[in-house]
Formats: structure tokens, C-alpha cells, sequence
């Protein structure tokens, strides 16, 4: 084929996890790349784990990393129905037309018959497989079960003997003994396919040029390359892409806190960062280099570079890569991506006040749902002092001053609230630092004390942004206010 066409075919049970989208975002780099088309399908044919907005799941993942597709259920396209349950007539057309060649046969065995099957196999210690009673039924025996009206499924008829080999463009030649293969059922008796029907149909008919999927799929691989066969249609190049481990090495789960991306964006991770690290999950340029942007992945992204070994999913490099995102954000960018985050949290902004404060908030946040912790000191109309925080290690802040060089908490504010009140603005941060330094020397009191007392009156926080920069921003008026509530806090002991 001279047009690179790819699919990503989720299933709408729900958002899909990391690793299903990390598998979508290589097709989708692929098709940018080589100037083809992503194309989205929806498999539905599972409809009793199908969920009501199942769909709209898909989509808000897929706009999240900003992975637009083609043709889909949602745009069309020249080779649509897009959605699997409306295209049950398909199935059945090629369902027959395997019948007819030989290459699958009807099977009428009870879910009964089936499970005692099983039993039985298990018993024996054998691969619990269909016995393929049916496939080598008389005519007369055919007959009576249609006669009889008796519901039937159409199963895929693997060769008895010889193996199935299948190029794999990532993992290279895989071969099964065509013994090993379970009869699959195609056609189930309601009229809908399995997967490995499906699949085979739709990516034929869709001219999918390259196939991409989880290497949970090797085991269907000969499932699929038989139907290929059958048909008499050319396998497209198929890779199975490596699975995404957790910190243990076993494949990422719900044990591992495995989430899906929209539960990432909603955690406040920016979409430039999940692109990034996901296509690093498995992808490599060089042994280096980390940091890319989606044109660079566009323009880099080759199938070759595709790993052989699985990724890991390491939370704290994403974290880091979410952090080092945030911090190449403008500021104006920067304060419109965390207001959804800080009205969540119930926070009356002032835009241009947060706006002076996003350099400082920048430095200090990995995610965007850490801001409104960060912030809230700005916004507050009122801080609550618990005294204890405002009394350091070693100081007193209920007995009165006995000399300059007392340290205690009320000390250390005073003499704040005299450096600060000769200037009508904070903006020579340095300036103002020194002279606080000179005040807390004057008084003989330890940096740490004399500055923590400070930060805890003004932001109610022991641990905040720079405390120049914090009340640059806070301003004078409502810094020296919560000084001097911060000393009416203490008591006049």
C-alpha cells in the first residue's frame, strides 16, 4: 500500500488505560509521520460491558494529547460504518463466505456440553480447547440441528497439522504448530463477531496498511493470519508493541495505581508532558535524549526505533517531566491552565494578582492540582494563627521582652513590621531581605526563627514560596494587616 493507514480500535468499557493510548499515540506518530491517516474504529460487539458514555471517554482522552484522528464515528470517512454494531451484515457475509471455502464450519454445542467439556479436559490435565465435535459432523447430522432450529455459532476450522508463521515488524518471525490452536468462535449466535473476526474484516476493508496492538495479542496472531489465508487478502506488517510495566516489572494494573489519562489530566498533568513521556514508554531516538516536543516526536518517530523490552511506568520521571513542562509555560499560559484547578478548590481569584505570582508558583509545582495549595495564602480575607506555628524551635512567645536580644516570636514580627513599614512598595526584594537580616541580628535572633515567625504571619504557612516574592505580590497593606494580627495571635502575655 502507498498510503500509510493505521487504526486505533478501543473498546467503550470505560476511559482507556495509559497503555492502550500509549499503542495509539505510536500509530497516530506513525500516520503524521509518514503523512497517512489515523483512523479511529470503536468495537462494540461486547455491548453487555459497554458503558453509557464509553465513547465520549474515548474521544476526551484522545483531544487530551491532542491526537486527532482521520475518519471515525464522530467525522466519517470512505470506509465507515466506524462503529463494529453497525456492521453485523458484514460479518455474516464473510462468516458465510468462510463456510463456503471450508475454512470455518456451524457449531451447535450447548454452553452446558461446553463447560462439562472443559471440566473434563482440566481433569485430564489438558489445554482446555474446543473438542471440535461439530466440525466433523455428517450431512444428515448438520441437518438435523438446522432442521431442529437449535442456535449455532460459527467457528474459524485451524489446519490439523503444519504451523502458522507471522512476520512481526517489532519481535520478527512467530510460529505456532497449527495443533496448539484453538477452533475460535467467529460469529457468535446473536449475530455479532468476535474479535478476531472483526478485526481481520475491518482492517481488510479499511486498507489498514500497518497493525499495531499490545503484545497481549501474539496469542490470536495465527487466529488471524489463518482468516488473512482464507480470504485470500494480503497481511498487512503487523508489530506487537511491548506491554507498559509497572515498578515491579509486572504489567501495569489497578495494583500499580494504573489510571487513565483523563484521570492524569484531571491530577493536573499537562498534555505536552503525557505525550512526551508515553511515547517514551517503549520508544527511543538515541540513549540520551528525554525531552520532546509533538512536532520533534512527529518528525522522529520510525518504527524501527519501536523497543523490543517492555516500558516502565515510573511515576516520579513523569512528575519530573510534568515539572520541567510547567516550567517552560508563559505565565498568562500558565495561569489559565490552573484556574480550573483552583476554582475546584473553591478559590475567588484575582487574575492579575495570580498573574504576578505564576514566576514563583512555576518553580514550586509539578502538577497543576498543586497550585491551589500553593496559593491560597493570596486570596484569603482572613488568616486563622494557630500560635504554635508562629512560635519556632527555641523561641518564647508568651513572656514578655526582656532585652534586644530576647528571641521570641513577637520580637521577631515587630521588628518585621518596622523594616517593612518605610516602604510603600516590596519590589526591591534584595533591599528589603538585607535589611530583615540586619533586624534579626539586631535582636539576636537565628535567620530561620526570625523568618519562619514572618512567613507563618503572612502566608499561614510554614512552608510557601519565596516570602519576598509572596509579599511583593501580597502586597503592603495586607502584609503588614496580618503581621499585626499575627502579634495579636500571640497574646500579650
Amino acid at each position: 500500500m502507498s498510503e500509510v493507514r493505521v487504526r486505533f480500535a478501543p473498546s467503550p468499557t470505560g476511559a482507556p488505560h495509559v497503555g492502550n493510548v500509549r499503542t495509539a499515540l505510536f500509530q497516530w506518530l506513525w500516520a503524521r509521520h509518514s503523512g497517512g491517516k489515523f483512523i479511529l474504529r470503536i468495537e462494540d460487539t461486547d455491548q453487555a460491558r459497554e458503558v453509557e458514555n464509553g465513547l465520549e471517554l474515548i474521544l476526551d482522552s484522545l483531544r487530551f494529547l491532542g491526537l486527532d484522528w482521520d475518519e471515525g464515528p464522530d467525522v466519517g470517512g470512505a470506509y465507515g460504518p466506524y462503529r463494529q454494531s453497525d456492521r453485523l451484515e458484514i460479518y455474516a457475509e464473510h462468516a458465510r463466505q468462510l463456510i463456503d471455502k471450508g475454512a470455518a464450519y456451524y457449531c451447535y454445542c450447548t454452553a452446558e456440553r461446553l463447560e462439562l467439556m472443559r471440566k473434563h479436559q482440566q481433569a485430564r490435565q489438558e489445554p482446555t480447547r474446543y473438542d471440535r465435535r461439530c466440525r466433523f459432523f455428517s450431512d444428515a447430522e448438520r441437518a438435523a440441528h438446522e432442521n431442529a432450529g437449535e442456535p449455532k455459532v460459527v467457528r474459524l476450522a485451524v489446519p490439523l497439522d503444519g504451523k502458522t508463521t507471522l512476520h512481526d515488524f517489532i519481535h520478527g518471525d512467530l510460529t505456532i504448530a497449527n495443533k496448539d490452536v484453538d477452533d475460535q468462535v467467529l460469529l457468535k449466535s446473536d449475530g455479532f463477531p468476535t474479535y478476531h473476526l472483526a478485526v481481520v474484516v475491518d482492517d481488510h476493508l479499511m486498507k489498514i496498511s500497518h497493525v499495531m496492538r499490545g503484545d497481549d495479542w501474539v496469542p490470536s496472531f495465527p487466529k488471524h493470519v489463518l482468516l488473512y489465508q482464507a480470504f485470500g487478502w494480503e497481511i498487512p506488517p503487523h508489530g506487537h508493541v511491548p506491554n507498559v510495566l509497572g515498578a515491579d516489572k509486572k504489567k501495569l494494573s489497578k495494583r500499580h495505581g494504573a489510571e487513565s489519562v483523563t484521570q492524569f489530566r484531571d491530577d493536573g498533568y499537562l498534555p505536552e508532558a503525557m505525550l512526551n513521556f508515553l511515547a517514551r514508554l517503549g520508544w527511543s531516538y538515541d540513549d540520551k535524549s528525554e525531552i520532546f516536543s509533538r512536532d520533534e516526536l512527529i518528525k522522529l518517530f520510525t518504527l524501527d526505533k519501536i523497543e523490543h523490552a517492555p516500558g516502565t511506568f515510573d511515576h516520579s520521571k513523569l512528575e519530573w517531566m510534568n515539572g520541567f513542562y510547567i516550567r517552560q509555560l508563559p505565565d498568562d499560559d500558565l495561569v489559565n491552565r490552573v484556574m480550573p484547578f483552583l476554582e475546584r478548590a473553591h478559590l475567588k481569584v484575582d487574575r492579575a494578582t495570580l498573574l504576578s505570582f505564576a514566576p514563583l508558583l512555576k518553580e514550586r509545582i509539578k502538577k497543576l492540582d498543586e497550585a491551589a495549595a500553593m496559593v491560597d495564602f493570596l486570596f484569603a480575607d482572613e488568616l486563622e494563627y494557630d500560635p504554635q506555628l508562629l512560635i519556632g524551635k527555641g523561641m518564647d512567645g508568651t513572656s514578655p521582652l526582656k532585652s534586644a536580644g530576647s528571641s521570641t516570636a513577637r520580637a521577631a514580627l515587630r521588628a518585621a513590621q518596622s523594616v517593612l513599614e518605610k516602604y510603600s512598595a516590596f519590589d526591591d526584594e534584595e533591599k528589603i531581605e538585607a535589611e530583615l537580616r540586619a533586624a534579626s541580628d539586631h535582636i539576636g535572633m537565628k535567620y530561620a526563627q526570625f523568618f519562619g515567625a514572618l512567613r507563618v504571619a503572612v502566608t499561614g504557612k510554614t512552608v510557601s514560596p519565596p516570602l519576598m516574592g509572596s509579599m511583593r505580590v501580597l502586597g503592603r497593606a495586607k502584609t503588614l494587616h496580618r503581621i499585626e494580627r499575627a502579634v495579636a495571635a500571640l497574646g500579650n502575655g
